[in-house]
């Protein structure tokens, strides 16, 4: 018998392995393990402290594309513009009468004060009928007059409640502040970025606790609260956060319960989950030395890492396994797995994180801050993985029963006797013309029909209410009441109209304002429309009795500016101190990816026609406008995040394989899983928006994984003269177990957010977990069937025969192959062998060999 060559070779007794062997980085970690685990154990107490301080909370500005010239123009003027970035809206309805019952109204006051006084309130803009912005004005014949619409001195008398209903109906607050059906009333409430005190960033958790708690506590039988915002939304998703991360053990036991089965040995499988655990804890704690919060969208980013670790782990620990069954000292083993992996696995890293990193060409903070965070994480397990791992298992070991077991099971898989081997065998079979074509036809068709259902993605959201949340949750159901009793909904669309200084009230400007208005209101999807315009003009007409005729902007500024002025003085919040910047506010139906299309259109077409030096038409702002822009940003990314993400994958693959044919082979099973989850997304209603677009450069990143497993050995094998079916067969048998864990417990990390509460993090899960498994199944069948056509004349053939004759033999390959030293020796001179291939090829001949050891009767 022949063994390994001499770096390789079965060493019993440690005293007889030459620790000077191997690279200086191997020599510096092994020879130094004490000082090794010291440093891992001082860093991760530093990092674990830090972890601890790490908050969870969430920024409007870090949800929308600020570089963006529309966002920019929001940013640039949302000082001047309250009410149309951040804002609650509070709903407080009578269930048992009308907003003129006295306790009803005692109630109300109770809460309008509890929000007053809340912090992170812009008190100065808080709207209701407790407060005196909200304001009413008649025409008499002695002029204009008017008030608060609380009357003064209000204490719930029959006469005081007859004086607050005449107010009320010439206030033209109905459908506003005032339901259509008068049982209940709104309270709108500005929120301020910081805390006036402190200058910290608001807390959106503690808002939504304290509302609960301060507001929605005073609901009863007779009152009901009703509250919708960013603030209050954020607030939900940061709470379903606490159940999300609770499933963060779930994932754990699932994930381990994989890796115990694969591995039958408890002590390695506890090394490597908690290697796995450790590596989440120095993400966290570098997220706080780096001042990154987590938010709603990057708490995936912990379960992620997670399975990352774990799945690579896993093959550290399993080439330990295999030289312990051979015999070899722990120690010994230990150092020949670092040695062969080491490269391979940091090349995988490496392609993860450029994976990753491509998502920081989003204009979108929050996706940049997950690229950022997902690409430190993997980073990390560069150390946690690649090297503590080894060093570790180089004390503990691993079980020898659990050695022996994984060696027999391989060799009844090589016999062709257990079902792994038979699932090996139909696989090889796809090495054949006739079942390569079959696979190929079934891919393409399969592609074909995903490609039709492509066609129907959407840009956006595409349900009404919150799509964070799912449609039963308390905040959707809040909003679909408001919707239904409000006549003005909580979709805002406004562009800005921004004058010289005091020339709000000039007429050119103001008539086209209306004539935006106008245009606006006639969009499909536009419920109504106001502005400082329209307002001016029913004033004017307010000031000639009324009449019809006179509702029109005057040309005469004696008539035009006093009206304006009166705009002005009964409602502040339409027009900045200044007299330069007003909105015009378009209420819409919903916030559909088409509906935002349709009116920002309409607001472009009209900005490009009539902008000019005195009056500007500065799209967009209000919550939907952001949205409207945010949808462009998207679908722009979506195309060129494609683009650059396969571009890296290409460049990667070809630095690996040294052959576009194998870069070909490898890209395609990851291109079809891309259309296929573009597909599923179009039959669940899911659009593409800022929660699902990282989903696919995440999929492609992990994904292309399989390939470098598959492929790295079977090239290895076809370059020295193997046949493809021969190579194929080894590759499995090396790396097919190993595919199959890593596609296991990927799946495992992210499939228990189908059932979080979030809907976007259980449609993310969902989504995750298919392009997980798909990408496992589609290297594992497409790559073979590929490769019959593109990579059967790598090497010379070998005498044997490849096809339905050829015979699975656990002592040799068919007469006239190479050995196992001469199919997978060390490739140092030979031209196009990247590195990882070569360390790949030598673990697969230690495998080989190890086989005919067996057959002979090593134990």
């Amino acid at each position: 018998m022949k063994l390994s060559e001499e770096q390789f070779q079965v060493v019993r007794d440690r005293t007889q392995f030459d620790d000077r062997s191997g690279n200086a980085l191997e020599r510096m970690i092994f020879n130094n393990r004490l000082v090794i685990l010291l440093v891992f154990a001082l860093v991760s107490f530093f990092l674990g402290w830090k972890s601890t301080q790490l908050t969870v909370n969430a920024n409007f500005e870090r949800m929308i594309p600020r570089s963006h010239p529309y966002i920019k123009n929001f940013l640039e003027n949302k000082s001047e513009l309250r009410g149309l970035g951040n804002q609650l809206r509070v709903v407080v309805e009578n269930t048992q009468g009308d907003i003129f019952d006295p306790a009803y109204l005692k109630v109300l006051a109770q809460i309008n004060d509890e929000l007053y006084i809340m912090p992170g309130i812009d008190r100065p803009w808080l709207k209701s009928l407790w407060t005196p912005l909200l304001r009413w004005t008649e025409v008499t014949e002695e002029g204009q007059r008017g008030g608060p619409v609380m009357p003064d001195q209000f204490d719930g008398s029959p006469a005081k409640i007859q004086e607050l209903k005449a107010n009320i109906a010439r206030s033209g607050a109905a459908g506003r502040i005032i339901s259509d059906d008068q049982r209940s009333s709104m309270i709108q409430v500005p929120l301020l970025d910081t805390y006036a005190d402190s200058g910290k960033p608001i807390s959106y958790l503690a808002l939504s606790r304290t509302l609960e708690d301060k507001v929605r506590a005073k609901s009863n039988d007779k009152i009901r609260v009703y509250i919708v915002g960013f603030g209050k939304l954020v607030g939900d998703l940061i709470e379903g956060l606490t159940t999300v991360i609770s499933y963060f053990a779930f994932s754990v036991a699932i994930a381990t319960l994989f890796v115990f089965l694969y591995t039958r040995c408890v002590r390695s499988t506890l090394v490597l989950v908690a290697a796995a655990v450790l590596g989440v804890m120095w993400l966290m704690g570098l997220l706080q030395l780096l001042k990154f919060e987590l938010d709603p969208y990057s708490i995936l980013v912990p379960f992620l890492l997670f399975a990352i670790g774990l799945s690579h782990g896993a093959q550290k620990m399993n080439g330990i396994m295999q030289d312990v069954g051979r015999g070899t000292d722990k120690y010994v083993a230990a150092r020949y797995t670092f040695r062969r992996l080491f490269l391979a696995g940091l090349t995988a890293l490496l392609t993860n994180v450029v994976g990753f990193m491509v998502l920081i060409i989003i204009d979108i903070p929050v996706i940049r801050d997950l690229a950022i965070m997902t690409s430190v994480g993997v980073t990390g397990l560069i150390f946690t993985k690649l090297v503590l791992i080894p060093v570790l298992l180089s004390y503990i070991g691993v079980s020898p029963e659990a050695a022996r077991r994984s060696l027999k099971e391989e060799l009844a898989e090589h016999a062709g006797r257990s079902f792994m081997g038979r699932v090996w065998a139909a696989l090889e079979l796809l090495t054949e013309r006739r079942w390569a074509l079959i696979a190929i036809i079934g891919a393409a068709v399969l592609s074909a029909g995903a490609l039709a259902l492509r066609t129907g993605l959407k840009i956006g959201d595409l349900d009404e209410g919150a799509p964070e949340l799912r449609a039963d949750s308390r905040y959707n159901l809040d909003n679909a009441y408001i919707a239904r009793h409000y006549g003005l909904s909580s979709d805002q669309f406004a562009v800005i109209v921004k004058t010289p200084k005091s020339a709000c009230d000039r007429y050119d400007g103001l008539v086209d304002a209306d004539r935006l208005g106008w245009e606006l209101e006639h969009a499909p999807g536009v419920k109504a429309v106001t502005s400082f315009a329209e307002q001016t003009r029913r004033v004017v007409a307010a000031t000639s009795e009324g009449y019809y005729k006179w509702n029109t902007l005057a040309r005469d500024p004696q008539t035009l500016g006093p009206a304006a002025n009166r705009v002005i003085q009964d409602n502040p919040d339409a027009m900045n101190p200044n007299c330069s910047v007003f909105p015009v506010i378009a209420y819409l139906e919903d916030h559909r990816a088409d509906t935002l299309t349709r009116v920002l259109k309409v607001a472009e077409e009209f900005a490009a026609t009539h902008s000019r030096a005195d009056a500007q038409f500065l799209p967009a702002a209000g919550s939907a406008g952001i949205e409207a822009v945010t949808n462009i940003v998207v679908r722009q990314s979506f195309y060129i995040m494609h683009a650059v993400l396969y571009f890296a994958v290409i460049v990667l693959c070809f630095v690996t394989f040294r052959s576009w044919r194998a870069v070909v082979v490898a890209v395609i099973p990851l291109a079809i899983t891309s259309i296929l989850c573009e597909a599923i997304m179009v039959l669940m209603g899911i659009g593409v928006k800022v929660a699902t677009l990282p989903v696919i450069a995440l999929g492609v990143g992990v994904g292309v994984d399989y390939a470098l497993y598959l492929l790295s050995i079977q090239l290895a094998i076809q370059r020295r003269g193997g046949t493809l079916r021969q190579a194929y067969t080894h590759s499995l048998e090396f790396t097919g177990k190993v595919v199959a864990l890593v596609g296991a417990t990927m799946a495992a990390g992210v499939v228990t957010w189908a059932w979080s509460p979030i809907k976007f993090q259980a449609d993310m899960g969902i989504l995750l977990t298919f392009m997980f498994l798909w990408n496992m199944l589609g290297a594992l069948v497409l790559i073979p069937a590929l490769s019959h056509f593109l990579l059967r004349n790598v090497g010379q053939p070998v005498s044997g025969v490849d096809g339905p004759s050829a015979q699975r033999t656990v002592t040799a390959l068919p007469v006239g192959a190479p050995t196992a030293d001469e199919a997978c020796e060390p490739m140092r001179d030979e031209p196009g062998m990247h590195a990882g291939t070569r360390l790949m090829a030598n673990g697969h001949r230690q495998w080989m060999n190890r086989s005919r050891e067996i057959d002979i009767g090593v134990e």
